[in-house]
């Protein structure tokens, strides 16, 4: 699992940081590279304190990397990192919130969700996949970061321990079961073509739009 920190800003400006995003935005970047293509516009939703945005595009110059975040201080943040730091091909982050559908943005390729539906209600969930079976295009992928139970197990007596945490600070949170992330996305024509072990107990789990037969 990552954990739940707190992102601190390094200094006057409104750049925050996140010792989880450093630890694991290598290790993400290397799944990506199999998985994303080579060309595209990939919307990353909850962006956080944005250094993942702006870790991946500098990685991956081919690919316009579009941000966005529900709070105002994280989209701070965001824009800070990329005035400071970001490529060309960083943009400004839009203010996003995944239960309001639909969603304002432009059309997109790849969708991701780093640390995001165990840290929000079940309803997120159900937007996030309700929009990306209606707004990804043939082949699309959506990626997907995060602790998760697989069988009705936690991976580790540590996730144990982080979703009693999670419960306690909402009772709408908590670690996914995995079979049921992945009925859902098949409810929406997301097909699953890889789950990956990862760093402290993590997956990444990789879905494709798939055509619908017939259309």
């Amino acid at each position: 699992m990552d954990t739940l920190d707190k992102m601190a800003a390094p200094g006057p400006d409104r750049r925050l940081s996140s010792p989880a995003a450093a630890r694991n935005r290598e290790p993400i970047l290397k799944v990506l590279r199999d998985w994303l293509p080579i060309q595209g516009r990939v919307l990353e939703v909850a962006s956080g304190s944005g250094e993942h945005a702006l870790h991946f595009a500098t990685a991956m110059p081919n690919l316009r990397w579009q941000p966005s975040d529900p709070s105002p201080s994280a989209r701070a943040s965001i824009e800070a990192w990329r005035v400071e730091q970001g490529p060309a091909n960083l943009l400004a982050p839009l203010a996003l919130n995944v239960e309001q559908r639909p969603w304002p943005v432009p059309d997109f390729d790849v969708l991701l969700a780093i640390n995001l539906l165990h840290i929000s209600p079940w309803a997120v969930s159900e937007a996030l996949f309700a929009e990306a079976g209606a707004r990804l295009p043939d082949g699309g992928i959506l990626y997907l970061y995060g602790p998760f139970m697989r069988d009705g197990e936690h991976s580790a007596a540590s996730n144990a321990a982080f979703d009693a945490d999670l419960r306690q600070r909402d009772p709408e949170w908590g670690i996914r079961e995995l079979e049921t992330v992945l009925t859902l996305a098949e409810r929406h024509g997301l097909g699953v073509v890889a789950v990956e072990e990862m760093p402290a107990n993590n997956l990444s789990v990789v879905l494709r739009a798939e055509a619908v037969a017939g259309s």
